[in-house]
């Protein structure tokens, strides 16, 4: 469990939830993780819970300012970083007739500029500090698709698979792979908002989109958190040095690419 041994890691929205499995996971590899969230009440409470391995860090992915600084500390704490998880990001519904102009700047400042600004000053360390390194960017099953419901968090997902292919092809002269993972229906604090949303606009009681859902995964349930991390540890090991710009599927079979 040592495959990742020695590398430095900045995981953002990383206080709960996905963020915070792939940081445990992380962590059981060998590698030190810096808890980037915008909540750092909690993200340092996450850290204690991971030990002297884990140090968090305040980061609002929608401030370059605060981008910046939190690139900083991380690499003063750590001295490097080997490895990016662009993780942060919003969900948003409503049909087209409803979308509001505040939501769709909220969702495309934090899901796409803030994987964008974030992957570039990250780089941009990289690049400074020599030796390559790892960036991972969350997609998701939404950006391979439409859904009537979903054309903000769609259009966005759909972006950071496009940002991850050009990103990919640019920063591959410095050493620097940059892909990204498409999850599916994933169990937790983010689906529960979710199907509330789902709620409101399908007039259906709480918790049944979530059930529908996870039943219509070929695999026979929702993912979880965890079910994700054997991809993250792979993309930002060794062993994937020679894959670029690709966006993998890790969905129990939603989806076909």
């Amino acid at each position: 469990m040592t495959r990742l041994a020695g590398k430095t890691a900045l995981i953002t929205g990383a206080a709960r939830g996905i963020g915070l499995a792939f940081a445990k996971a992380y962590i059981a590899e060998g590698a030190r993780v810096a808890i980037a969230d915008i909540d750092i009440t909690r993200a340092r409470a996450s850290a204690r819970e991971l030990g002297e391995a884990a140090f968090a860090v305040e980061m609002d992915v929608t401030r370059q300012d605060s981008i910046e600084a939190a690139v900083a500390e991380t690499v003063e704490a750590f001295g490097r970083i080997d490895i990016l998880i662009n993780n942060a990001a919003i969900f948003t519904a409503a049909p087209i007739v409803e979308i509001e102009r505040k939501d769709f700047d909220a969702a495309f400042a934090i899901n796409v500029a803030g994987t964008l600004f974030t992957l570039q000053a990250v780089a941009r360390h990289m690049i400074a500090r020599g030796g390559g390194g790892k960036i991972i960017n969350m997609a998701s099953q939404a950006g391979r698709r439409g859904e009537a419901l979903v054309a903000v968090y769609c259009a966005t997902k759909a972006a950071v698979i496009s940002l991850t292919q050009s990103a990919g092809l640019n920063l591959i002269e410095h050493g620097i792979n940059v892909n990204a993972i498409a999850p599916g229906v994933v169990e937790g604090e983010h689906w529960d908002g979710v199907d509330a949303f789902f709620a409101k606009y399908e007039n259906k009681p709480l918790g049944q989109k979530k059930r529908e859902v996870g039943e219509a995964v070929p695999y026979g349930r929702m993912g979880r958190a965890e079910d994700l991390t054997g991809m993250a540890i792979f993309l930002a090991s060794d062993e994937a040095d020679y894959i670029v710009a690709q966006t993998y599927n890790v969905d129990g079979g939603q989806w076909m690419s």
